[in-house]
């Protein structure tokens, strides 16, 4: 008696996919296995391997659940392999040796029989040698293996042929990147709006991060886990401290309807960006403490220790909250209650391309602006050094410049006096020209 194959199970991150495809939290999960939420949280990190009729459960849960996420035309996270069909049973080697010598003595007793059917015909006008008869053909020995497909039968005319099934045609980019913002911005304008509190901006988060996702397509495509490095970088966008600098609309966003809400949003907003961002990824996403360690670019002991912070901080603030099964739930609830729209994939397609030509176009004009500014100066600048002329500046304390002019009375006395004066007197000193 032979044991049927046991379901595979597709890898932890697609059981997640899987889950979220459908819509499904972990809490719903785990009730439609007949598990708990941890245990469930556990699979999907890898943590734990279902076993036994849990892990038979688990898997064609999961198969159902990536059946339907192919009905309805999304993007295939995992497709269970097909199981390999029964090969026929090998024949025994007595009946094969039976079947030989059954086949020898055949082909002795038509060796034996005269050939007068072929002598008796007459050659053909060509010269050619007649065919032989069917009859004479020797059957084919049986070999074992694949069935010959049958041969074609002409159908009655009102029973058409099927024809095969098309192959799928392989994604678009667009179409791709499409499937992916259908499936993840949603969820993604729910979790800015706990980590800012403000719609407008969630919005706009997100959009910045699928424009830089379709900017960088060939990168995110071929990433591991798309909706991780979109969701990474809404964070970023979201969380960015330059916001602070932006223009507030002039209307103001109304609060969160219920009271509990706003002071669960209130709690939130006080908390530091790190401690926000890591409460959000593990209690609001589900997401396991080494996935939201990397994804927060921290060690494990460090988002650890940032959970907890944060965990006592809102329960300080809401004492019902200490649970973590209740917080992911009135998480949950006040992401849902917010009237969140995401705009449409083609309009962040165009916004994103709009701005690609934006930049380009302005990195153009300035690179164009700064070689003809160096084309300037290269013409008008000198060929040589010529040193600046210094500005004139007064200079004091030099007495005044007395041109020579007409002598007085008393000086035109004192050089007649002067003049008749001896000079070889004793009276008169006359210097001496050696």
């Amino acid at each position: 008696m032979t044991e049927s194959p046991a379901i595979p199970l597709p890898p932890p991150k697609a059981r997640r996919r899987l889950r979220e495809a459908a819509s499904l939290t972990q809490a719903q999960l785990a009730a439609r296995v007949g598990v708990t939420r941890e245990t469930v949280r556990a699979w999907e990190t890898g943590r734990m391997t279902p076993r036994g009729r849990k892990r038979e459960t688990y898997a064609k849960l999961l198969a159902r659940l990536a059946q339907e996420t192919r009905m309805t035309g999304e993007t295939v996270v995992w497709s269970p392999p097909e199981q390999p069909t029964p090969t026929a049973p090998a024949k025994p080697e007595r009946e094969q040796e039976r079947e030989q010598a059954r086949e020898q003595a055949r082909e002795q007793e038509r060796e034996q029989e005269p050939k007068a059917e072929t002598e008796t015909e007459p050659e053909t006008e060509t010269g050619t040698e007649p065919e032989m008869a069917p009859e004479l053909v020797p059957e084919p020995e049986p070999q074992p293996g694949p069935e010959p497909a049958p041969a074609h039968r002409s159908e009655p005319p009102h029973e058409p042929v099927p024809s095969p099934p098309a192959l799928t045609p392989a994604l678009t980019p667009a179409q791709a990147f499409d499937a992916l913002y259908a499936f993840c911005a949603p969820a993604l304008v729910r979790q800015a709006y706990l980590l800012t509190g403000r719609r407008e901006l969630a919005r706009d988060s997100v959009e910045r991060a699928f424009q830089l996702a379709w900017e960088r397509w060939p990168e995110v495509a071929r990433d591991r886990d798309p909706a991780g490095w979109v969701r990474a970088a809404a964070y970023e966008s979201a969380l960015s401290p330059w916001h602070r600098f932006r223009l507030r609309p002039r209307r103001s966003e109304p609060p969160a309807a219920d009271a509990d809400g706003r002071v669960l949003l209130d709690a939130l907003l006080k908390l530091p960006p790190s401690r926000r961002r890591t409460l959000v990824l593990y209690d609001g996403v589900g997401l396991g403490l080494p996935e939201t360690a990397a994804e927060t670019e921290a060690t494990t002991p460090a988002a650890a220790n940032r959970l907890l912070s944060a965990r006592e901080a809102v329960a300080a603030r809401l004492p019902e909250l200490a649970d973590p099964a209740e917080l992911h739930r009135r998480l949950t609830e006040l992401a849902s209650t917010a009237r969140l729209r995401a705009a449409a994939a083609p309009t962040v397609r165009t916004g994103s391309e709009r701005r690609a030509r934006f930049w380009t176009r302005a990195a153009i004009a300035f690179t164009a602006a700064l070689i003809g500014t160096t084309a300037l100066t290269l013409r008008t600048a000198p060929t040589q050094y010529e040193p600046p002329v210094p500005v004139g500046e007064a200079v004091r304390g030099v007495p005044a410049r007395v041109a020579p002019g007409p002598l007085s009375d008393e000086e035109l006395s004192l050089r007649d006096k002067l003049r008749q004066e001896l000079q070889d007197g004793p009276e008169r000193l006359v210097p001496q020209v050696r």
